[in-house]
């Protein structure tokens, strides 16, 4: 029912997929975990695992998009993602603009330089959840 949905968020990533879960009734999203993947595919036992614990109604999936709001190929393969996210478990997926998210994350981490792993993992939790809260935010305010 929508209105107090679990939804899980996605910043997808040739090398690494944010997650974030987040709730409707509480329009709140926090970061879940980031996992590895191989040219944008991930391992898709490690989702299924999230999405057994988690049993979202939705999915939602960043899609990052030129400043001036055109396509790139990235975009064509967050779109990839998030259909085969779909197929595979038949769960719906919404898109969510994502431009700047990352370095969004990245100054809310106070990081200027090269990362680390760890540091990596944690702007990609972090990235997802941005994600996730402005399509919340979005959705709230358009259900005003």
């Amino acid at each position: 029912m929508s209105g107090t949905r679990t939804i899980l968020g996605f910043d997808f990533g040739m090398k690494n997929i944010g997650i974030a879960v987040g709730q409707e009734l509480t329009a709140t999203a926090n970061p879940l975990t980031a996992i590895k993947a191989r040219d944008g595919i991930p391992d898709w036992e490690q989702i299924k695992k999230l999405l057994d614990e988690w049993q979202p109604d939705l999915l939602v999936v960043g899609l990052p998009l030129n400043m001036d709001g055109t396509e790139q190929e990235m975009t064509a393969a967050a779109r990839r993602f998030g259909n085969r996210l779909h197929g595979r478990f038949n769960i719906p997926v919404e898109w969510q603009d994502e431009r700047l998210t990352t370095y969004e994350a990245l100054d809310h981490m106070g990081i200027r330089s090269k990362m680390n792993s760890r540091q990596r993992s944690d702007v990609d939790r972090l990235s997802a959840q941005l994600i996730l809260q402005s399509w919340l935010n979005l959705k709230t305010s358009v259900d005003r």
